[in-house]
């Protein structure tokens, strides 16, 4: 996950970094503690409390970008950052951890490595309703196309869609009261993206939205947030083969994840609006 140390004028300094985190979440919006705590978010209930609640168990599913190594035999225990790897999933877990050590917030990571929609559904009652998420985020999507791309999978577009909505319906179904946070898929052209990932692959990110607003989700526009950071910084400088973060693009992830997801409650000795 090298940024290319050994090439140091081809990646910004340190006021360069911080300027461009800044832009490319403002592409966002960098979540900050206040946002976070202060301010309600797009899942906030009728009192304004936020999207996660103390007490509630988070949970994180997906592909390699959400897997991020984490260690499987240690899967069943919260918080655990060997458990929930190296990635965004962690370093926004942790955050909401610091911020709130109070709230008794239970974070868990089930994304693997390699995994399409139609596998996410396979294995969807042990490693998500069985866990009884509060908040439930997925990122899938690069899988779908990137296989099919390289002539290993046959799904098209319109089969990624249509197993996304249904693996939202039978969430919804048996979990009425879980809080749904859908990611967009990204890419950025280097490493293994080239110019034939596009146009098609841009359906992909354009679905998903398409499956988070119909479920009335929120959604972390991922990509958006991509192509401005890229404005900025290389694109290796976030994406280290195009696909898969690099340590600032999994950095910029979590905050992006937060800002979109910000209603996290009040501080402590807070009192939310009647």
């Amino acid at each position: 996950m090298s940024t290319g140390a050994e090439n140091p004028s081809s990646h910004p300094n340190r006021r360069q970094f911080v300027q461009a985190a800044a832009g490319a979440a403002g592409l966002a919006g960098l979540a900050s503690a206040e946002t976070l705590f202060a301010q309600p978010g797009p899942g906030a209930g009728r009192r304004g409390r936020g999207l996660i609640q103390p007490g509630a168990t988070v949970l994180f599913q997906g592909d390699s970008i959400t897997d991020a190594g984490r260690k499987r035999d240690l899967t069943t225990e919260p918080n655990s950052q060997p458990a929930m790897g190296d990635g965004y999933a962690w370093l926004a877990a942790a955050q909401m951890l610091v911020d709130r050590p109070d709230a008794e917030l239970k974070f868990y990571n089930r994304g693997i490595s390699g995994n399409k929609v139609y596998q996410l559904a396979e294995r969807w009652q042990e490693d998500c309703l069985d866990l009884k998420p509060d908040v439930l985020s997925i990122l899938i999507g690069v899988n779908d196309y990137w296989h099919k791309h390289n002539g290993n999978y046959d799904g098209m577009v319109e089969v990624y869609e249509t197993d996304f909505s249904a693996l939202v319906k039978r969430t919804k179904e048996a979990l009425p009261d879980v809080k749904l946070v859908i990611c967009e898929p990204f890419v950025l052209k280097v490493g293994a993206v080239d110019d034939t990932w596009f146009p098609d692959f841009a359906g992909y990110p354009a679905a998903a939205r398409r499956v988070a607003d119909a479920a009335g989700a929120v959604f972390v526009p991922f990509q958006s947030m991509f192509d401005e950071a890229a404005k900025i910084a290389p694109p290796e400088f976030w994406l280290r083969d195009g696909v898969h973060p690099t340590s600032a693009g999994a950095t910029l992830m979590a905050h992006q994840w937060m800002r979109s997801a910000r209603g996290f409650g009040r501080r402590a000795g807070g009192r939310s609006p009647s």
